[in-house]
């Protein structure tokens, strides 16, 4: 790939904080008395330590009980015109990467070279006023985001259209519902032009009807030859919307592939692999006449045991009884549940 092509280059990011520690207990009176005399120095030394590393002994500073690290070599290209997605568990370093590539915070180790004007929605809603009505919210907040009063002029119509809050253009945004002030402020956001925007965790705003406008306005963006990096836990969201995604753990890039194979080996990260179940035998002398052997899934031609698959993709249900003789009429029954436990 050559370097007209990248719109984005990491290479080795890193990125460090220091945490804070289980506070001192005092086990008598005079101790807390001398305590709270030198708390002021302490509490100084506590103040300068969380931006005071020792590089001059690594090893030593990387194994203290109060060094975190977000992200660790972290390294990636983007093409221009691509649309990235980043997934991963909650604390994977997924927002403090998008953080340092909008130059929020500063990386720790390694480099980024950024080749385009770069927009970033890493909160929405951020600038907007409760007291100001929402005409006055989308000049403020589109002020914040770069773009120009003559760009809010040309795109107000449709901002206002795509929120769906014509009618309350012109009211104080504190009378708003939430979702109204959600769905108005993504609008906003959504009519940027940048040539690389930066997207964290916002498609999954307002009411399901919106999420589906706010899917199709990122298609529309990604057709239009922007670069897109999106981070959401929504991997239908991924696998529509990006070619390629990474997946993120602990700070360490695990998997840079397709959207497809990267969702699947997320999903699968933290359930059993080998699809199979086995029961136990019933106790003597219990009176059971029929049990459970085993239960597995098969998926593909070759019947492989799997306990992940594509949602288009035919799987099998094998089950193995044991049956005693006596047993005329035999029922089985077979439950799904949601992610959310339900039935």
């Amino acid at each position: 790939m050559s370097n007209k092509d990248i719109a984005i280059k990491v290479e080795s990011l890193s990125k460090r904080y220091r945490i804070g520690l289980k506070e001192e207990m005092y086990d008598s009176f005079g101790a807390a008395i001398i305590g709270f005399i030198t708390n002021p120095l302490k509490n100084y030394r506590k103040y300068r330590s969380l931006y005071k590393f020792d590089d001059v002994n690594p090893d030593v500073e990387n194994n203290s009980s109060d060094i975190i690290w977000a992200l660790r070599d972290v390294s990636f290209e983007v093409k221009k015109g691509e649309v990235l997605g980043i997934i991963g568990g909650n604390g994977a370093g997924k927002s403090t990467l998008l953080k340092i590539l909008s130059k929020i915070t500063d990386p720790t180790n390694g480099k980024v070279e950024i080749r385009g004007k770069v927009s970033s929605l890493l909160e929405v809603g951020t600038g907007f006023h409760q007291e100001l009505t929402g005409r006055e919210n989308v000049y403020l907040n589109g002020t914040i985001l770069g773009m120009s009063k003559n760009e809010v002029d040309r795109k107000f119509d449709d901002i206002v259209d795509f929120a769906g809050v014509k009618r309350f253009i012109d009211t104080p945004v504190k009378r708003y519902s939430s979702g109204m002030s959600v769905r108005l402020a993504f609008s906003v956001a959504a009519h940027l032009e940048p040539e690389i925007l930066i997207v964290d965790e916002v498609l999954a705003v307002g009411d399901v009807e919106f999420q589906k406008k706010c899917l199709g306005k990122m298609g529309d963006m990604a057709k239009g030859g922007r670069t897109i990096l999106l981070v959401s836990h929504n991997m239908g969201a991924i696998t529509d919307l990006c070619s390629r995604a990474l997946l993120l753990e602990e700070g360490r890039l695990r998997l840079d592939g397709t959207s497809m194979e990267t969702v699947i080996k997320y999903l699968s990260s933290n359930v059993p692999q080998e699809g199979y179940w086995k029961g136990d035998p019933p106790e003597e002398g219990s009176g059971r006449q029929a049990w459970l052997r085993y239960a597995r899934i098969l998926t593909g031609e070759k019947d492989k045991m799997s306990t992940t698959f594509l949602f288009n993709e035919e799987i099998k249900i094998e089950i193995g009884y044991e049956i005693k003789s006596s047993v005329r009429s035999f029922r089985s029954y077979l439950f799904m549940r949601d992610s959310r436990n339900n039935i």
